[in-house]
């Protein structure tokens, strides 16, 4: 595997793949591997196919989780094989389309109230703030601040794009807060890493994100399933009912295409309050009704 190995990743180096996705693809052909316990360069439609009815039947995987599957072991024969690949043999598994759980204002101001610790808090905080991905946020440098301009750079986001996010004059005083909390300014992480985080050659990993949004929801007895990413979701859904407008949170999120945006019209209380069901329109209702129970 390390000759095969070394020339995926080469591929991925050649097309600036993030290194997350980096780690994902070689993990997902290492995995194919491994099932088959064969080398992936023998293995072809037949053995995908079962690779992939195993991962939806054995290991329970959602069908995005399993699309991003089929999508490295795509790039593993067409770019690192150099191989053709049928769509009609080996089709990307059929979406179906999730509405992500949103939580009301009231509930993500409990959720930060109930961080374990203040390192945390700020974590909540900024990811609410910004509307920035996970990875995103374990990225932040103390340059990225920019009080001056209040705006936070997200450098090398998704597909390896840069945007500005506005900066909130409480998140702004939150960092300030953070910073004497720490002892000292980070030489150049936002959110060091390490078990005390003061490390000062590298921030903190994905997972600490994960971890500070699970403990707070316990504490919070918020029950709905919540993720880094829910508060995502929160900030454009919250902005969207406060009267932005979609093309303003598309650029704020680092969406590509406004089709990915549109989903919050979905999601917003004041777009769903502000249509009337048809039943409301029917003569039935003309005079009023007498809503009372029937005695």
């Amino acid at each position: 595997m390390t000759h095969l190995r070394k020339m995926m990743l080469e591929e991925l180096e050649r097309r600036n793949y993030t290194e997350s996705t980096t780690r994902a693809y070689i993990r997902t052909i290492e995995d194919f591997a491994r099932y088959f316990k064969r080398s992936p360069d023998q293995l072809g439609p037949e053995q995908i196919r079962t690779y992939v009815a195993h991962l939806f039947r054995d290991r329970k995987l959602t069908d995005n989780t399993v699309n991003q599957r089929v999508g490295a072991l795509r790039f593993f024969f067409i770019k690192t094989l150099k191989k053709s690949w049928s769509v009609e043999e080996t089709p990307y598994p059929k979406k179906r389309f999730h509405l992500p759980v949103i939580l009301s204002q009231e509930e993500v101001a409990r959720l930060i109230e109930s961080a374990l610790i203040p390192f945390h808090r700020t974590i909540l905080i900024t990811l609410y703030a910004t509307g920035v991905r996970r990875a995103e946020l374990a990225n932040l440098k103390i340059s990225d601040i920019d009080s001056q301009r209040m705006v936070v750079h997200v450098r090398g986001g998704k597909g390896r794009k840069d945007r500005d996010v506005m900066l909130s004059p409480h998140l702004l005083e939150e960092l300030r807060q953070h910073f004497r909390r720490l002892g000292r300014k980070p030489a150049e992480w936002l959110f060091p890493g390490g078990r005390w985080h003061t490390a000062t050659e590298y921030p903190i990993s994905t997972k600490v994100v994960w971890y500070a949004c699970r403990e707070a929801a316990k504490r919070a007895g918020i029950r709905k399933k919540l993720h880094p990413h829910t508060l995502r979701h929160c900030f454009a859904t919250h902005l969207l009912e406060a009267g932005a407008d979609l093309r303003t949170i598309q650029m704020l999120l680092g969406h590509t295409d406004l089709k990915e945006t549109t989903i919050y019209l979905h999601l917003s209380q004041r777009h769903l309050s502000a249509t009337a069901s048809p039943l409301d329109a029917l003569p039935l209702f003309a005079h009023g009704s007498d809503l009372s129970e029937p005695k």
